[in-house]
């Protein structure tokens, strides 16, 4: 690149203006499209992928700022370089329009080494900081303005110049007058004489502060960005193995109890959000129970996370210890509304616990605050009226009603929690599930019927998780 600043050659002419103003509008149309995208962007914050989103924005629309201006000086042709002699009484820009115009503005210099000489040109002076009215740092001054950790590259970019005939191409930080630190970006080329030796260096900077800031933001917002999702997995995968662990292993379907007449074949499944990538606190269990009866149970603890399926774990683990104790469903309920009660983090949950006794086929069921179980029987299905019931962890105290309901040989009973239906809830999922009775009496076996369930509701997406669990009535 000819430098315009030596005295025995012409200054360098501009291309014609009409190329450049159209590069010009086009990249002013393209900053307001980049800023029209990064005020849809705008959020409270407190995601790190807004905060990313934001600053990649701001990243481009600094350096669409920067190509702006260069366009526009690059139309407008190099401007004039004076020596401190030649400068007169130049009076410096006001501290707050110099960083204001830092930015986008592009300084030159040249350095003699035949005569000694410098010269800069204005906007040199202003990125530096320094008084047009002083005369240009020589070679040998010039690492005075630079921060003391980049002297030595400051010092091989000089040498390898005006040495070895390299052109010059890095950042350097530089300390202004006024004590603040700013980013540079030099680039430059030795001038050659007739003979081929040098005979002055000459350069440009340009001030990239704004850019490295925003680049670093993007970097950190970047970083946050992968390390919350690397958490999200994380927990996911904790969440996931935590309740594999605590979920009965059984798969397809189990009889209960294993012996004797009268007993259930039962079937069940857990069907994950579709919408989330936690896993939540629901959960389904069949015991058998000292005696010969059988204890199904299906539950959700509010919330998502490891935290919430550890909380799960724990009340699983309670309904089971004290149903194999004898402890009847109803003061079952309130004894887990008193361990969630005391727990260091309250949360709300809900429940359904049943003791089945093959004997005699009846049915003794509590609730809390969950959906009362469905009775499909002879192709027709309904809702078992549910004793009185408050969410776990409501209220200290509770108390739990019960119920009691005579099974017939071929009865299905149909556990779930909230989310099996997806967009509905209450009456609206009682009708949606009851009007499958006919298809579900088309079945044979449990697994059939929660297949069935699953076809029908499983593959639409769903903003919570579920669970079912079937029992049919065997002979």
């Amino acid at each position: 690149m000819p430098s315009h600043l030596s005295a025995d050659r012409p200054a360098a002419q501009p291309p014609g203006r009409g190329s450049v103003d159209a590069l010009i509008s086009q990249t002013r149309r393209l900053k307001g499209e980049v800023d029209a995208v990064r005020r849809d962007a705008q959020g409270d914050g407190s995601d790190p992928e807004d905060r990313w989103q934001r600053a990649l924005c701001d990243l481009a629309l600094h350096q669409l700022d920067d190509l702006d201006a260069h366009l526009a000086q690059l139309r407008d042709g190099p401007p004039p370089v004076t020596s401190a002699a030649q400068a007169g009484p130049v009076t410096a820009a006001p501290p707050a329009a110099r960083g204001e115009s830092l930015l986008s503005r592009v300084g030159s210099a040249e350095w003699n080494l035949l005569t000694d000489q410098a010269s800069w040109s204005g906007e040199w002076y202003e990125i530096l900081g320094r008084d047009p009215a002083t005369d240009p740092l020589t070679l040998d001054e010039l690492p005075s303005l630079v921060l003391d950790a980049d002297r030595p590259k400051l010092t091989a970019m000089v040498t390898d110049c005006l040495v070895d005939a390299r052109r010059i191409d890095d950042e350097l930080r530089i300390v202004r007058p006024d004590g603040e630190v700013r980013t540079v970006h030099v680039m430059g080329e030795p001038v050659l004489d007739a003979d081929g030796g040098t005979a002055s260096m000459w350069a440009v900077l340009r001030d990239v502060s704004e850019l490295r800031r925003s680049w670093q933001a993007v970097s950190e917002t970047r970083d946050s960005l992968q390390r919350r999702r690397h958490a999200a997995q994380t927990e996911r995968r904790l969440a996931v193995e935590l309740q594999e662990a605590v979920l009965p292993p059984w798969h397809g379907t189990l009889r209960l109890p294993h012996q004797g007449p009268g007993g259930l074949d039962l079937a069940a499944r857990y069907l994950p959000a579709s919408t989330s990538a936690l896993i939540g606190g629901d959960w389904y269990d069949a015991l058998e129970l000292p005696g010969g009866e059988t204890l199904l149970s299906v539950g959700d603890l509010t919330g998502h996370g490891v935290a919430v399926t550890s909380g799960m774990a724990m009340l699983l683990g309670a309904v089971r210890g004290m149903a194999m104790t004898g402890t009847r469903p109803g003061r079952l309920l309130s004894w887990l509304n008193r361990l969630l009660d005391t727990t260091v983090q309250p949360a709300l949950g809900s429940a359904v616990c049943c003791r089945y006794r093959p004997e005699t086929r009846t049915l003794v069921w509590a609730q809390a605050g969950h959906p009362a179980p469905l009775l499909f029987r002879n192709g027709t299905g309904r809702g078992l009226q549910a004793p009185h019931g408050v969410l776990l962890g409501a209220t200290t105290g509770a108390e739990y009603g019960e119920a009691e309901e005579s099974l017939q040989e071929g009865d299905l009973v149909l556990l779930h929690t909230d989310g099996l239906v997806p967009g509905d809830s209450g009456a609206a999922a009682v009708r949606r599930l009851t009007d499958l009775a006919p298809r579900l009496a088309g079945t044979h076996t449990a697994q059939e019927c929660v297949r069935t369930i699953v076809e029908e509701f499983g593959e639409t997406e769903r903003a919570d998780d579920a669970c079912v669990l079937v029992a049919r009535v065997t002979s």
